[in-house]
């Protein structure tokens, strides 16, 4: 039971990471050299049907990660990477909320005829606090295969 849910933890984490991954270094960085209003409208596509999606997968990997957690409580480098990590999915879900969902929120109604001047400006500011909850989501998913390793 455990080494199953080891894998589907690794699994769900693990794709949450390369999905968060792409967006910051192939889909964004494409969308931001388009024109403005294929960027606006791309964006605002992105930010609706991912802002719908990940709030359920960064739960999801939250929750897998506690509860495998509880599972191996008293293997200390499981426990220990696993609450770590667990700890980095919840910064990351802060920041989330307090960060990138109010820019996201914002521009997920911007048009070619409706936007800001400094439309570019809030997706790069998005952009680097994005490329920061990467890092922390990617920290968390090594700790989850450490973990894993471990067992």
């Amino acid at each position: 039971m455990t080494s199953v849910l080891a894998v589907v933890t690794a699994t769900v984490v693990g794709l949450m990471v390369g999905v968060e991954f792409a967006v910051a270094v192939i889909v964004n960085p494409m969308l931001l050299r388009l024109p403005a209003d294929a960027s606006l409208a791309a964006r605002a596509d992105g930010g609706r049907v991912l802002g719908r999606a990940m709030p359920f997968w960064y739960i999801a990997s939250l929750a897998l990660t506690a509860v495998l957690a509880a599972l191996v409580w008293g293997t200390p480098t499981a426990t220990t990477a696993l609450l770590v990590a667990a700890l980095l999915l919840v910064v990351s879900v802060v920041m989330s909320v307090v960060l990138l969902v109010p820019i996201n929120n914002r521009s997920r109604g911007w048009t070619a005829e409706d936007h800001p001047d400094d439309w570019r400006e809030q997706h790069r500011r998005w952009d680097r606090l994005h490329y920061l909850r990467v890092a922390i989501i990617v920290a968390s998913f090594v700790l989850v295969l450490v973990a894993t390793t471990t067992l």
